[in-house]
């Protein structure tokens, strides 16, 4: 018999052990279509070197993770990603460029892996962090032009024409180092939280507690050179999985009316 603690294990964390994370995808499977918004991580993109030994760089989004997830789970995943994606291009332009926010409509779950680019911007001086004050709900065109003023605004136009969709937000993973950047990543982290506080329908996978450290190890393992290989976007498809799973097994209440995204039916005893 299967013992009920074992589904929803209260004293369970996120990202366990790699044995704990579910071969099929576990729960991640509830949502039959899920977006990816992210720059070259989100991508599959791989770097090479041509003759003169300069870098290339070619997202090949069949090795994306979303596209991993998508095999894994048995759901349907579309990139809407970049390499070099910001969120500032990303709600400029870039989304309307390509017709994303369309496509956003139709999705029951929406990944955000933005971060890394902004942080490069954010130390070139280019772009501030910001905090939860640069964005109002009741005033949106008012946000400012931070970090967290542009998530922000993606999220919330998003949700005006999916209002039901579930958001999960990804954290940077801890690189194990002291420089600038790391800081600027824990910064980002508190960020992603305060955005998870201001909307409904917000989930956190924070990578940056719960996964591996992207040391020298791991890099041996899952990078080529500045980015993944393979098995690092495998990798990573089934960290996402296996968090997704854990948060819909833990919050079962949040994901009962999955079916009715799209639809005006509802029931009332249960959260919408």
């Amino acid at each position: 018999m299967i013992d009920m603690n074992e589904i929803y294990g209260k004293d369970e964390l996120p990202l366990q052990s790699l044995s704990s994370l579910p071969a099929d995808g576990g729960f991640t499977g509830i949502f039959r279509k899920i977006g990816c918004i992210g720059d070259s991580l989100s991508s599959g993109e791989f770097q090479a070197k041509n003759e003169a030994g300069s870098p290339t760089y070619h997202d090949c989004f069949d090795y994306s993770w979303g596209q991993y997830m998508a095999r894994i789970a048995g759901t349907t995943v579309v990139n809407m990603s970049r390499g070099g994606m910001t969120a500032k291009e990303y709600f400029d332009s870039f989304a309307t460029d390509n017709g994303y926010w369309k496509d956003a409509e139709t999705c029951d779950a929406i990944i955000i892996a933005l971060g890394v680019n902004d942080v490069s911007q954010i130390l070139a001086g280019n772009l501030e962090m910001g905090e939860n004050t640069d964005f109002d709900p009741k005033r949106p065109f008012e946000a400012k032009n931070t970090f967290f003023g542009y998530m922000a605004r993606i999220i919330y136009k998003i949700k005006g024409q999916n209002p039901y969709c579930h958001f999960f937000l990804v954290t940077l993973p801890d690189e194990n180092g002291d420089s600038a950047r790391e800081t600027l990543n824990g910064l980002h982290r508190e960020r992603i939280y305060q955005l998870a506080e201001m909307f409904s329908h917000i989930h956190v996978i924070d990578l940056r507690k719960y996964a591996p450290v992207y040391g020298k190890e791991f890099r041996s393992h899952f990078f080529l050179d500045g980015h993944m290989n393979p098995a690092g976007y495998l990798f990573t498809a089934k960290l996402m999985c296996g968090y997704i799973d854990y948060i819909v097994r833990h919050e079962p209440d949040m994901f009962m009316q999955v079916a009715f995204t799209h639809s005006p039916i509802f029931h009332p005893d249960y959260f919408k």
